[in-house]
């Protein structure tokens, strides 16, 4: 029997991308947004690939909204079994130069938006005692960055608010399931219809992942919802460790380098902002999963399949760790002189080989570990 998702922020970017991979799997999706365009050229992909769409033209700040849209989606389809909160809008900008109904409206999108649509989820799952509820989170929810004040503080609040569901669920016993898929820099289209007033163009800080690395990381994590978060590229799970051990030290470094991390050398948008108003609405077009960056963006992440199939990782550092104890030298003993034609002992300062195969997973673990020292937006 299929199953039934609702996603949030479906019209674009990483929820864009989620509902094309559920819809593979043949699924019955609830496609909500503000913007028709963008909801309609999603629904037209989800049939296309083999899923069953409904578009629900929807702001998640309106509670009644999302309980309509749940409501109707269950009506339809039946039983809700994942509602995926990813919605969000946000501004680039100094503190200061954000306006009161600027923060106002950003949070209550970011963060509101997440309480205003689990509540229409758990409405719907608790009854029948079955459901899960992803929340798309962020690197920014545990390690905050300059220029995007209100988007951090967002998503902050979006960890301690799921954190206290969670341990509600818990006590009660409950068979309904919520946890966080934290994100890595994304390549979506946001960066081009952000409120900006940035002297160029904003960007997330390399390396940036394509929207389908995170949708996967998205399924994954509503398939196996027992654990309270994933994170997502190893970027993600390198910042928010340096952060719990040198929370201090990165205040510095990001005060030196996260203002210009996050502009390019482009001249910044002149289009629409999509704060107030839903940018397809406005033009008619749609923008699709994927942003500007589509050149500089990584289509995979290593840390993030292996997560998801902690077997293979395991596999991979026992035939390592046997490798390895195969060419050490004998633990005792003098060493057996070498025989003709066999291979000089290696130096001090030489290192063993490694076959083919392993050296080829440990050099893509390295190209990966390389940039999780970058901090990003």
């Amino acid at each position: 029997m299929p199953q039934t998702v609702v996603i949030t922020g479906a019209s674009a970017g990483i929820g864009r991308a989620t509902a094309r991979l559920y819809a593979s799997r043949g699924a019955n999706i609830v496609l909500i947004a503000r913007g028709r365009a963008g909801l309609e050229a999603a629904a037209d992909e989800v049939e296309s690939l083999g899923g069953r769409p409904f578009v629900a033209v929807a702001d998640v700040t309106d509670p009644e909204q999302m309980e309509t849209a749940a409501t109707a989606a269950a009506d339809l389809f039946g039983p809700i079994d994942v509602w995926i909160n990813c919605a969000f809008s946000t501004v680039f900008a100094p503190f200061e130069e954000i306006t009161p109904e600027e923060y106002q409206r950003a949070t209550e999108v970011t963060y509101l938006g997440f309480v205003n649509g689990t509540r229409a989820a758990l409405k719907q799952m608790l009854p029948r005692d079955r459901g899960t509820v992803v929340q798309v989170g962020s690197a920014l929810g545990e390690r905050s960055v300059p220029l995007q004040s209100v988007y951090c503080g967002a998503k902050h609040a979006i960890n301690g608010f799921t954190s206290s569901l969670r341990t509600e669920l818990l006590h009660r016993g409950s068979n309904v399931h919520v946890t966080v898929a934290q994100m890595p820099a994304v390549n979506t289209p946001q960066f081009s219809w952000v409120t900006s007033r940035l002297a160029k163009h904003p960007q997330p800080v390399p390396p940036i992942y394509q929207p389908e690395v995170a949708a996967r990381g998205i399924m994954h994590a509503a398939d196996h919802p027992r654990r309270k978060q994933y994170y997502i590229g190893a970027t993600t799970l390198a910042t928010i460790w340096a952060n719990r051990l040198a929370p201090a030290l990165l205040d510095r470094y990001l005060a030196r380098t996260g203002f210009d991390s996050q502009q390019t050398d482009q001249r910044p948008p002149t289009g629409d902002s999509n704060l107030f108003d839903p940018v397809d609405d406005m033009n008619g077009s749609d923008h699709g999963a994927h942003g500007i960056f589509d050149e500089v963006s990584q289509r995979r992440s290593l840390q993030a399949a292996f997560a998801r199939h902690p077997a293979a990782l395991a596999s991979v550092l026992a035939i390592g760790a046997a490798t390895r104890a195969d060419r050490m030298p004998p633990s005792s003993g003098r060493p057996a002189a070498p025989t003709s034609g066999s291979p000089r002992p290696a130096s001090a300062n030489s290192k063993p080989s490694l076959p083919s195969a392993h050296r080829k997973v440990t050099d893509e673990s390295k190209s990966e570990t390389m940039h999780a020292i970058t901090f990003r937006g």
